[in-house]
């Protein structure tokens, strides 16, 4: 598209402003193909993988065509965690930062219920939820769907496979029979294409492979290494000073407890992120994180896919992830906005076969690197990879 795609996609001159302050100029291809789909009203099964702009692509059409008149839920967007529903919600409040009155409401799980009624009880025109915590306040009478036009499930894939499947139905059951369903799926799978079925109407599709052009631009590396030897290899790749920012992806809650303890008593600036800490504890930890108070986060892959902080330098897959799908989601945290970003992953012998699963599942292999006897991180041809950085 020319400079002005977005203007050609008919967006408005409130939400162009918008884009310019977030800088972002040109649509993606998710964005590309979505827009026009969803300004005329179609529903769309869309498969893309993850960074490739989905929330501006369903965002851009959801505030262009809100009734303003109307005080009622006109559009709400269901996902399968806390993290991922607040990226979505502030992403959104970022669109209509130049739209009067525009007002997006924020319910999940976790939090006190008190404080989300508030927000419903200010007339929002958009929700942006998870299956559970929506379904408990329409049953308490605070939240109606019946006047719903637009209906999006992000990452519909992740959401049904956790098991919101009869959630998510009895939610589309509650809206009325010719309103808007959007999905977006990094996979398909049965109940994905189920609820298609059941609830779309001729529905558009969109496939964005993960080999175009607007994928995240990652440099890929691995290289082998003992367990007792991770920690200095870990060392090794943050005392080169070459990444401001960085993400360090382990397996266990234990292991996100122990690196970060760690690095911390070796004097570093980190956090950890994982299941047994509170929602508050967490929404705290990524604020700060976004706002640059520490470099280092250490998490477990429950926080993988809510994470949405434009500008980290490297992640590094401390432990090898047990699903194939969530090395995608890990390295997925750099390269984001256009920016190129790089992924470390640390393999040991018993972890090959993982890895090779892995490897064969994103069709890709990544550079293969080495630590000489002296302790440098080389290339194959035997150059220190640090010199070519």
């Amino acid at each position: 598209m020319s400079k002005n795609g977005f203007k050609q996609l008919d967006v408005s001159d409130e939400v162009l402003r918008a884009l310019n302050d977030m800088g972002i100029t040109e649509p993606t291809t998710i964005q590309e193909k979505t827009i026009p789909l969803m300004m005329d009203g179609h529903d769309i099964i869309a498969i893309a993988p993850t960074g490739t702009g989905k929330t501006i692509a369903f965002g851009i059409p959801m505030l262009e065509y809100i009734d303003m008149q109307d005080d009622r839920v006109q559009e709400v967007v269901l996902v399968p965690t806390r993290e991922l529903a607040m990226q979505i919600h502030q992403e959104l409040r970022s669109l209509a930062k130049y739209i009067k009155n525009m007002r997006i409401a924020l319910v999940y799980g976790g939090q006190s219920m008190k404080r989300q009624i508030i927000q419903l009880k200010r007339s929002p025109q958009i929700v942006v939820a998870t299956p559970g915590r929506l379904l408990d306040l329409e049953g308490k009478g605070v939240l109606s769907l019946q006047a719903v036009h637009t209906m999006v499930l992000d990452e519909a894939d992740e959401m049904l496979k956790m098991g919101f499947v009869k959630d998510v139905t009895k939610i589309l059951d509650k809206t009325p029979k010719d309103r808007q369903l959007v999905m977006y799926s990094a996979t398909t799978n049965q109940d994905v294409m189920t609820i298609s079925w059941k609830y779309q109407f001729a529905p558009s599709e969109i496939v964005v492979e993960a080999v175009k052009e607007d994928r995240p631009k990652i440099h890929q590396y691995l290289f082998k290494c003992k367990r007792n030897e991770k920690m200095d290899r870990l060392l090794y790749l943050i005392d080169t000073d070459r990444y401001r920012r960085m993400m360090i992806f382990v397996n266990t809650k234990f292991m996100a407890q122990r690196v970060g303890s760690q690095l911390r008593k070796l004097g570093y600036q980190v956090e950890s992120l994982h299941g047994n800490i509170s929602q508050s504890q967490r929404t705290a930890i990524m604020n700060n994180y976004k706002k640059g108070k520490f470099p280092i986060l250490v998490s477990t892959d429950v926080a993988a896919r809510g994470i949405d902080v434009y500008d980290v330098d490297a992640v590094i897959n401390y432990d090898i992830p047990n699903e194939n799908e969530y090395y995608l989601h890990r390295i997925g945290r750099t390269g984001r906005a256009k920016r190129t970003g790089s992924s470390f992953t640390m393999m040991t012998f018993q972890e090959s076969v993982r890895m090779d699963e892995i490897l064969r599942y994103i069709d890709e292999k990544p550079e293969e690197l080495y630590f000489n006897k002296v302790g440098i991180l080389c290339r194959k041809d035997g150059t220190s990879f640090f010199e070519k950085v």
